[in-house]
């Protein structure tokens, strides 16, 4: 890069700018904003074509107006939302009451495999339709529907935790369903 004499320029690894004074080859000599004369090879200087105070006038009045501005923030990234946010989840009412009409005549063991059946034929069926997540309500109770569907889910490729205490409460299991992308 080739300077000429009234160029305003900036020193690469310093806090020093000022103007060219006089050119011999690659050595320049520049007057600093301070008023001292200064030598500088020429790699070590920038050109400076306006001034950093001008640029954030510019923006300033762009966004006044509305304008979009030329200068991109560096550093920020667009990120893609995840898609276990986007597609909503497979929900399950475990409760007994959601999947039989009556319990008459039947025990607490009868309830508890016809709601773990239930848990079982859901996976599998998301699993067949590559669903990739399902909510499972279950209830706080006792703990024993939720040791069941946890000793369940052990033997399935899944990965298990808490649903949303916002949406589900305390009584919910979210399970991802853990899938080749190429299959």
């Amino acid at each position: 890069m080739r300077f000429k004499i009234g160029d305003k320029v900036a020193v690469l690894d310093d806090a020093i700018s000022g103007v060219v004074e006089s050119v011999n080859g690659l050595l320049i000599t520049i007057n600093s904003e301070d008023g001292f004369s200064l030598k500088f090879e020429e790699r070590d200087l920038v050109l400076i074509r306006e001034e950093q105070s001008e640029i954030a006038k510019k923006v300033i009045v762009s966004e006044k107006l509305g304008l979009k501005t030329e200068y991109h923030k560096k550093g920020k990234l667009s990120r893609k939302k995840k898609t276990k946010d986007l597609i909503p989840a497979m929900e399950v009412d475990l409760h007994i009451q959601k999947l039989v009409k009556s319990t008459r005549g039947m025990d607490k063991y009868d309830m508890l495999s016809f709601q773990i059946d239930t848990a079982k034929h859901k996976l599998e069926f998301a699993i067949k339709n590559r669903i990739p997540r399902i909510v499972f309500i279950h209830g706080v109770g006792e703990g024993v529907l939720k040791n069941e569907l946890m000793y369940l889910l052990n033997r399935y490729p899944v990965s298990v935790s808490e649903a949303s205490y916002q949406k589900y409460g305390m009584g919910a299991t979210e399970v991802y369903i853990l899938q080749n992308k190429s299959v």
